[in-house]
């Protein structure tokens, strides 16, 4: 089971000012924040970390994993299109507009610091 998941940046408060307006596309909140990383969890559970944006810890560049991929599950289409729109309109690079793909609905883009962001709704069958 997964506690939360964690992505590196090079500028703190540029990711900040990302992922505030990108998470609150779905829910999710900024609920701590220091020197080092930013915390994000749902609006009706602050008081659980789910998504950290961070400086790394040894003081070395932040880098992407290559395959490496943050997926976040979301309730409808309409969210993902925002989601990824958002995203865009942010800064971050499209690595596939939203579209049906394996059976539910997908978007892709690379945030500012090139970690590859996925958010995705289940369609019914």
């Amino acid at each position: 089971m997964i506690g939360f998941v964690m992505v590196g940046t090079n500028n703190l408060d540029k990711a900040i000012n990302f992922y505030d307006t990108l998470l609150n596309t779905i829910e999710l909140q900024r609920i701590v924040t220091n020197e080092k990383y930013a915390g994000y969890g749902l609006k009706n559970k602050p008081d659980k970390v789910e998504f950290y944006v961070a400086n790394p810890v040894n003081k070395e560049k932040a880098t992407f994993g290559n395959g490496t991929q943050i997926s976040f599950l979301v309730k409808s289409r309409d969210l993902v299109n925002n989601f990824y729109n958002t995203g865009i309109k942010l800064g971050g690079k499209d690595e596939g507009e939203p579209g049906i793909r394996s059976g539910d609905y997908y978007c892709y883009f690379r945030d500012l610091d090139g970690n590859k962001v996925c958010a995705f709704a289940e369609i019914d069958n």
